[in-house]
């Protein structure tokens, strides 16, 4: 859970409001496609 979190803030810190707002709201599967693609981005 923790890294989870920790990983959902560091998106929302990287300037990407639409993908972190998208991560807290997705469920934790399409959570990690999420943040591959912001990552990729």
């Amino acid at each position: 859970m923790m890294t989870t979190s920790l990983a959902t803030v560091a998106v929302i810190g990287s300037g990407t409001m639409g993908a972190g707002i998208a991560e807290v709201a997705a469920p934790p599967g399409i959570r990690c496609v999420f943040l591959i693609l912001t990552l990729r981005l």
